[in-house]
């Protein structure tokens, strides 16, 4: 730990160090807000930079993460505001043919209707964040090399988790830093029993569809509802009629004053990854390779699912939170490509690492501390992406079942050990979210779906070269080099007839069973689970070691990086791990925009009767487009819009993971809810661009209208003190 000395003080004062950098870019971690508060008040903030640092105070202790989105609570009585596709998943998970909530939505009465969410689903609330580098990579853990370290930082990293655990409602993970040169424990409060409260139609939440994602002007009333429930002694419970609201130690209140162009804003949330401090050799394999790599499988997985799902609206239903989630990520992946393909991105990266290089070896103390894991970090670099290249097409091969299975064969040797010394994702803590994720599997898994995509995939990895084929994947499924497509469907026929994995029961039941009776079983997926064990430990191995010889070398890179950065002047900031952070911008729109036209701050309900045709991605409610020729704007209109506001843009700094994320005042009032970015700005995961950057928010005078006006969201208006 002595060699990161410098870094650890680098990174101190970094925070003060760019005082003077542009506002709007930063994913900030709470605690350093109070070392901002010069630029914070400069752009708006008329409340205390100090209370924004802790979180079991207003207002951090009112925002939420749901798992890969975010959220916050907006009453007494756990009510929980997030967007309309990150409640998506429970609206299909309680939908049926004869009651497609996805598109018709749904609202409660009163608490006694409100649905239980998806399996899985949970309320997570931050309550502690310390930092435990020295424990994480302790003396022990520091002399060691490969496999044995990650083994060791991971022995550790259990223990500390366990200990953070031992109060029963929370929930507690080890987050990494600046490509682990830190180490934070994060402490969570988990609400496990949360309901579906409501939902506006498709035609609102989803308006525009994959057509508009991404692009502005929007006009998406993207939100939706959950409220969170604990047992009757206030602590967080398993699903039961017998459960009461939440009330949380704080919640946000809508804006008391009217949000306008060029206002400050900030968000607070849960920002999925970012990739700004990543190596230049990265960039190139990720955005030259991967990443198009993925936008092609993603696009063929989607023609795949229409073909199978085609005149079938029950198969459609059960596969449509996997569409909806792939065209997120392909669309995004596409503007990525669309940004980086002819620019100067890789080149700039390039230089500034050979400077960072080049100012290493000027100092006799910086070559002593980061030459040499500077040169090996590229070699080991390159080893790791030669194996992700090889292997790129095993992932789309497997059929679900056989994932299950194969989670259920790892448990079964899991178990064997005592609990501390199991793999992580496999204690006695994970147990009910395993259980969980094989019930959802339910009314997410269509065989027919799952076969035709597995089938298409797997004929193109039989005609790789046999090198790069992996035979004991080969030889557990039954296939071979060569096979035709009437041979692999055959094949797959039989294997998927052979299981009776497909019901939730016999699911379920392998859970409790012994590894004996899993390594007996004669069903087709737990038998070819049980042939692929040795080998998915080999690679696990395999894997391991080399990410255990990349740690400290990549960590000691990073250190370089920032040292050489603060040297300079410039930004410390991590990139987003799906840790609370908050960013901070002001309302504004863009010039040029798509096709050189400007882009203004703010869309209407103008242009939601301007684009609703009746069908598809734009079929807005009849009672909403009713209220917009009415002109009934339920006292929420803009005099100098002569309309409702729908959706604005801020320079936030935000990526996949803010989506949900309440979007506040300078007073730290809701004033929207993040849940997009622009397509020629989403290469800002990799390089943020200050004039292009802009984040597209709902805006909450939409949402209060939608409410009040279409839906009649009158209990829920009242819940939340509006007027």
């Amino acid at each position: 730990m002595k060699r990161f000395a410098l870094a650890a003080l680098t990174l101190a004062l970094g925070p003060v160090l760019s005082q003077s950098a542009h506002a709007a870019e930063g994913m900030w971690m709470p605690k350093q807000l109070p070392q901002l508060a010069r630029p914070l008040k400069a752009t708006g903030l008329t409340l205390d930079p100090a209370k924004l640092a802790s979180l079991t105070e207003y207002p951090m202790s009112a925002v939420v993460s749901l798992g890969g989105c975010s959220a916050s609570f907006v009453s007494p009585q756990g009510l929980v505001v997030t967007n309309h596709h990150c409640v998506y998943g429970s609206l299909q998970y309680n939908s049926k043919p004869e009651r497609d909530l996805m598109k018709n939505g749904f609202l409660s009465n009163s608490l006694a209707e409100e649905l239980p969410a998806a399996p899985g689903t949970r309320v997570l609330v931050t309550v502690e964040a310390s930092d435990v580098s020295a424990q994480v990579i302790d003396a022990a853990a520091a002399k060691l090399q490969g496999k044995a370290r990650i083994d060791a930082m991971e022995k550790n990293e259990k223990a500390l988790v366990a200990a953070c655990e031992a109060e029963p409602g929370y929930r507690c993970n080890v987050n990494s830093f600046f490509g682990g040169l830190q180490y934070q424990l994060i402490k969570q409060m988990e609400v496990r029993d949360v309901r579906l409260v409501y939902a506006p139609a498709g035609g609102i939440g989803n308006f525009g569809g994959e057509t508009d994602n991404w692009m502005w002007p929007r006009h998406t009333g993207d939100f939706g509802y959950f409220r969170a429930y604990v047992g009757r002694d206030g602590k967080p419970a398993d699903y039961s009629p017998d459960n009461k609201p939440y009330q949380p130690k704080s919640f946000l209140k809508i804006a008391s004053t009217p949000l306008k162009d060029q206002d400050f804003v900030m968000v607070a949330g849960y920002p999925g990854r970012t990739n700004r401090l990543r190596l230049p050799s990265e960039a190139d394999f990720n955005l030259g390779f991967l990443q198009p790599a993925i936008i092609k499988a993603y696009g063929e997985e989607l023609e795949a699912i229409a073909a199978a799902t085609d005149k079938r609206p029950d198969a459609a239903i059960v596969m449509a939170n996997r569409v909806k989630g792939l065209n997120n990520t392909l669309k995004n992946y596409q503007g990525q490509d669309a940004s980086y393909q002819g620019s100067d991105i890789l080149a700039r990266k390039q230089q500034d690492f050979a400077a960072m290089k080049k100012w290493v070896m000027a100092d006799a103390k910086r070559r002593a501390l980061y030459a040499a894991d500077i040169e090996q970090v590229e070699q080991l670099l390159a080893q790791q992406q030669a194996t992700a290249r090889s292997e790129f097409l095993l992932r789309f091969t497997s059929p679900a079942l056989l994932n299950s299975a194969r989670t259920l064969v790892q448990l079964g040797h899991e178990r064997a050990k005592p609990d501390a010394e199991r793999k992580s994702g496999y204690q006695e803590r994970d147990m009910l979210r395993l259980r969980q994720g094989l019930q959802a599997l339910d009314r997410r898994y269509d065989e027919t779906t799952d076969k035709a995509v597995v089938a298409h995939f797997l004929g193109q990895y039989l005609t790789l070269p046999a090198e790069q084929l992996n035979g004991a994947f080969l030889k557990a499924l039954g296939v071979a080099p060569g096979m035709d497509a009437a041979a692999i469907k055959a094949r797959l026929d039989a294997l998927y007839a052979g299981s009776q994995l497909k019901s939730m029961a016999e699911r379920l039941q392998w859970l409790a069973r012994p590894l004996q009776g899993l390594e007996a079983s004669n069903d087709s997926f737990v038998g070819a689970a049980v042939a692929l064990y040795a080998d998915d430990e080999r690679r696990e191995t395999r894997d391991k070691e080399l990410a255990g010889r990349l740690q400290q070398a990549y960590a000691n890179t990073m250190a370089a990086q920032i040292a050489f950065k603060a040297s300079q002047g410039q930004i410390a900031y991590a990139d987003a791990n799906s840790t609370l952070r908050v960013s901070f911008g002001k309302v504004t729109g863009r010039t040029p925009g798509r096709d050189g036209e400007a882009w203004q701050a703010f869309s209407t309900l103008r242009g939601i009767a301007a684009k609703a045709t009746g069908e598809g991605e734009f079929d807005a409610p009849a009672t909403e487009l009713a209220a917009i020729r009415k002109r009934d704007f339920g006292g929420y209109q803009v005099a100098s819009l002569e309309s409702v506001p729908v959706n604005f843009l801020a320079t936030l700094d935000t990526t996949g993971g803010n989506s949900g994320s309440p979007v506040l005042n300078g007073k730290a009032e809701l004033v929207g809810l993040l849940f997009d970015g622009t397509l020629d700005g989403v290469i800002a995961s990799w390089d943020y661009n200050d004039r292009m950057n802009r984040s597209i928010c709902l805006d909450a005078r939409y949402m209060l209208w939608t409410m009040k006006v279409v839906d009649k969201a009158d209990r829920l208006l009242k819940e939340m003190d509006i007027k």
